[in-house]
């Protein structure tokens, strides 16, 4: 019988297990965290996003520049599929309103239990082997053997070995789950390229910061109804309606993550990246100079912007905080302001702050099954490869769909039918 290790218990380690295991294949996962899939699981917190029900060619497209290399994946595990995968565990998902799919239940943790029971106690074949708090090291300096694995576990180092490898490591984000990025030095050394791993899905501090009025009071608050406008110095343009938080030191939240890989590109470039925020996008520029030009007679600015256009809060806040005097009082300053507020952001938040990574092993160093040139024998799926994409279920998809695709890689390889 065949012996594969798989390096991660996160949804890609997982998927190639239980490739490899229903094939027969007898399977060794390792993970450094006292139980598997706990991003999995905080992914969870909010409701499990597993997929996106879009059209396929749209789904694709959310990929960007590893579009071609993540929809070759995709063929063989798409969303549909992802669907399936969930009602064979015994979960029904739904689609939501925007689009995205959930598991009826919106739950992760019932999920994964079925998963991980069916890993350990197949209707066939030998059940998955987990190795918990084992902690991959690397190769030994004096062993050219790249199937043969080192790692700490509470008990001392261990050696281990098998026909195959699957490293599923993840990538630099949240690494008190497990991803730490930590492989990147090791993978190098043996001559793999790897992309330098970069915040993705992230916020933002702003130039200079907020105010500590502002801070006080409206850190952690959102911008609701508002839209984003940003052309990057490359001439991309992207423009979407949605909301935001406030942080402490910048913006962060979903209509900024949809941003991020370009608003951190245009800082990488030329060290700031300016968006425009448009308070009102559902009113036209016209129509937002005409009320504030409206005669207020006795009444203040913020109760004149508040009864004509519903501007208060941390709408009106921004404004305070980012316009001087003389343009608040300027009605074709500050109407112009509304629709266009620009914010400049010159660094995003650390790695280990963000939802996901960009940058890894890149395609250009594996073959089609995802095994890497240099190290025959080895394969890599998830997010340690070098591709992104923003949050709606298309990061767990894609991970899923690589992690089957190592898993077929490695039947193909040791020539298991």
């Amino acid at each position: 019988m065949k012996k594969v290790i798989v390096v991660g218990g996160g949804p890609a380690g997982l998927m190639a297990a239980d490739v490899l295991s229903s094939a027969g294949v007898e399977v060794h996962l390792y993970d450094a965290m006292p139980s598997v899939g706990r991003k999995f699981l905080l992914a969870g917190k909010g409701g499990l996003n597993l997929t996106h029900s879009e059209p396929v060619d749209i789904f694709a497209s959310r990929y960007g520049a590893r579009r071609q290399q993540i929809e070759a994946l995709l063929k063989g595990f798409d969303g549909g599929q992802v669907c399936a995968w969930a009602k064979g565990l015994g979960v029904d998902t739904f689609v939501g309103t925007s689009g995205r799919v959930f598991p009826s239940d919106m739950k992760a943790a019932p999920l994964l239990r079925a998963w991980l029971h069916r890993l350990r106690h197949p209707a066939a074949g030998p059940g998955v082997q987990f190795h918990m708090r084992h902690r991959w090291t690397g190769w030994s300096a004096d062993n050219t053997e790249c199937t043969h694995l080192n790692f700490d576990t509470p008990q001392g180092p261990v050696q281990a070995q098998a026909d195959a490898v699957v490293l599923a490591l993840g990538g630099g984000s949240w690494a008190r789950l497990g991803s730490n990025g930590a492989w990147v030095p090791w993978l190098q050394a043996r001559g793999v390229a790897v992309a330098p791993l970069l915040p993705s899905n992230c916020g933002f501090d702003a130039k200079g910061g907020w105010s500590e009025h502002f801070t006080s009071r409206f850190a952690g608050q959102p911008f609701k109804s508002v839209a984003i406008h940003f052309t990057t110095s490359q001439g991309v343009s992207f423009q979407r309606k949605g909301e935001f938080v406030a942080t402490a030191t910048g913006v962060e939240g979903s209509l900024i993550y949809a941003a991020s890989s370009l608003l951190r590109d245009d800082i990488i470039r030329q060290g700031h990246a300016t968006f425009h925020l448009d308070l009102l996008p559902d009113m036209a520029a016209e129509k937002v100079l005409a009320e504030v030009r409206h005669p207020r007679g006795s009444r203040s600015l913020s109760s004149h912007l508040k009864s004509r256009l519903s501007i208060d809060g941390i709408k009106a806040a921004m404004l305070h905080e980012l316009l001087s005097k003389a343009q608040m009082n300027d009605p074709a300053q500050l109407a112009a302001a509304i629709k266009a507020l620009p914010i400049t952001l010159v660094a995003a938040r650390p790695l280990d702050e963000a939802i996901s990574t960009a940058g890894g092993v890149l395609f250009e160093v594996m073959d089609k099954n995802l095994m890497l040139e240099q190290l025959p024998g080895v394969f890599c799926a998830g997010e340690m490869l070098d591709w992104e994409a923003p949050t709606g279920g298309y990061l767990i998809t894609a991970c899923f769909s690589s992690g089957k695709r190592a898993g077929e890689g490695v039947l193909a390889y040791l020539g298991v039918k």
